[in-house]
């Protein structure tokens, strides 16, 4: 394993980050726009959530990029993102549907992204 990535530490932490980043990009793009989504846009509460939420997936994202750059071989991020981009509508669709379509989701997002990112903090 050390030919292919010496860093293997980094890159299972790479690969949870990016599975959440990719779940987080899910959720977040069901939410727009929001000319669909009357629940959310009635409220000011749920419409900053989901704003807070679009903006810790895209802090998460970005982190998780950086981190990977940073730590990994360029094949290594390729191939580890691409496959949490491309398995996460399995693991999105095997949630119950009140976690992905209402506000109560949004919140179960946006602190798994919190969650993620003060890990990520740490570990960096």
């Amino acid at each position: 394993m050390e030919t292919i990535e010496p860093n293997v530490v980094a890159l299972a932490w790479f690969a949870l980050f990016s599975v959440v980043a990719s779940l987080g990009f899910y959720v977040v793009a069901g939410v727009f726009p929001l000319d669909t989504r009357p629940d959310l846009t009635g409220r000011p509460a749920r419409l900053a959530l989901a704003f807070a939420a679009a903006l810790a997936f895209a802090g998460l994202a970005i982190a998780t990029g950086l981190y990977g750059y940073e730590n990994l071989r360029w094949t290594s991020l390729v191939i580890v993102a691409g496959l949490a981009l491309l398995f996460a509508p399995g693991l999105y669709n095997a949630w119950p549907s009140r976690w992905r379509d209402g506000p109560a989701g949004l919140a179960l997002t946006l602190a798994g992204a919190l969650v993620a990112l003060v890990a990520l903090r740490a570990i960096a």
